[in-house]
């Protein structure tokens, strides 16, 4: 009886699974549509477009895998406890340990899946889409400015930014160069970010600025230097040689989960230009990475844990209520990410410690209500 039972718990729960995950990878493209109008419009071949969107299926299955596993866990086991069923299994003489188990142990195997998938196929396909991108002139700009760390791509110009919001920056130092050495050192407080994707250039205004304009003749002799205080100053900045170049640095979304422990470890051989100010930031935004990577795989056995027992109480056939509880969940979820990736300036608090509380919560929470439930 257990056989049959867990052979028809798994059929059901594969045909809802993957129709599930169609469903919401179908949502999350409905957006891309819009997109690859914009792109065939600006005369990108349909071929070239294709590649770029199915570049970034690894990404979204990485969301849609976990979510799909707790709204199925859900809708198959409120159908199950409304119809009686669950009730009738237990007068059988089944646990309700027994009767999970086969959902939970492909949960399980979901999350090694979906490991694989957030430690090397996305992050690769990631990083080959971004390429791709940035060679047609399509990343934002901003994203090319590292927090913490000069960028040196500039032609002529090395810019470093302390912290980004937006198009608003912080902590900004920019050193303009000639042929006979350093020109200029800009400081300034703030600045905000605006750019011409047509002609390729970014301006950015400075704010509250102090510029330190050397000798063209001498630029080493400082007594020669000229300081010269203002509350703008605008800076224009070419990018067409930067977006089109052939080498790349990657970003910790395209360093694969090898690639991150070992840039932990060695901050500095990675970012050898990054200030000593920066390193410890940049270590706990690696850190920070590498655990929601971790922790989204597995919150595929976390969602199913404690889906099932939630899914039990509910005692609701209706699939709206399934999908409201998975929402509520995910939101939950979600929100110890967006707080983690918040206190990036705060690595004394751990924040690469962060999404690993709905996780382990969800656990031992699903555990619980399960022996409760026995």
């Amino acid at each position: 009886m257990i056989r049959v039972l867990n052979r028809h718990l798994l059929r059901e729960f594969i045909r809802g699974f993957l129709t599930t995950v169609t469903v919401l990878a179908f949502v999350m493209y409905v957006g891309a549509t819009v997109q690859a109008i914009d792109y065939m419009s600006r005369g990108i071949s349909g071929p070239l477009i294709l590649k770029i969107f199915a570049l970034n299926i690894p990404f979204t299955l990485s969301f849609v895998i976990p979510v799909s596993v707790l709204t199925t866990v859900l809708l198959q086991f409120g159908r199950l406890s409304a119809d009686g069923e669950i009730t009738a299994l237990k007068a059988c003489g089944m646990s309700l340990w027994q009767i999970a188990a086969p959902i939970v142990f492909v949960a399980a195997l979901l999350a090694v899946v979906c490991l694989f998938i957030n430690a090397e196929i996305a992050p690769r396909s990631h990083f080959l889409r971004y390429k791709m991108l940035r060679k047609l002139g399509e990343v934002d700009p901003l994203a090319l400015l590292d927090e913490g760390r000069f960028t040196s791509d500039f032609p002529g110009v090395k810019v470093y930014v302390g912290e980004k919001s937006g198009a608003r920056l912080e902590d900004i130092v920019l050193l303009q160069f000639a042929e006979t050495g350093a020109r200029a050192e800009v400081r300034a407080e703030s600045g905000r970010v605006t750019y011409d994707l047509g002609r390729q250039t970014m301006e950015i205004v400075l704010e509250q600025v102090r510029l330190t304009e050397y000798d063209k003749n001498a630029p080493d002799d400082l007594t020669k230097a000229r300081t010269l205080s203002a509350e703008s100053y605008p800076v224009v900045l070419d990018l067409r040689k930067l977006l089109r170049k052939d080498k790349f640095n990657k970003k910790p979304a395209s360093l694969t989960l090898g690639e991150l422990v070992r840039t932990i470890r060695n901050v500095r051989q990675t970012f050898p230009d990054l200030q000593e100010k920066g390193v410890p930031r940049m270590r706990i935004k690696l850190a920070v990475e590498a655990s929601k990577r971790l922790a989204l795989a597995s919150s595929c056995f976390s969602f199913a844990l404690l889906g099932i027992p939630l899914a039990i109480r509910s005692h609701r056939k209706e699939s709206s209520i399934g999908i409201g509880l998975s929402l509520a969940l995910l939101f939950c979820y979600y929100l110890f990410i967006i707080v983690a990736d918040s206190l990036l300036d705060r690595p004394e608090w751990r924040p690469d410690l962060i999404p690993w509380i709905p996780v382990i919560g969800g656990q031992i929470l699903g555990g619980f209500l399960l022996y409760r439930n026995r």
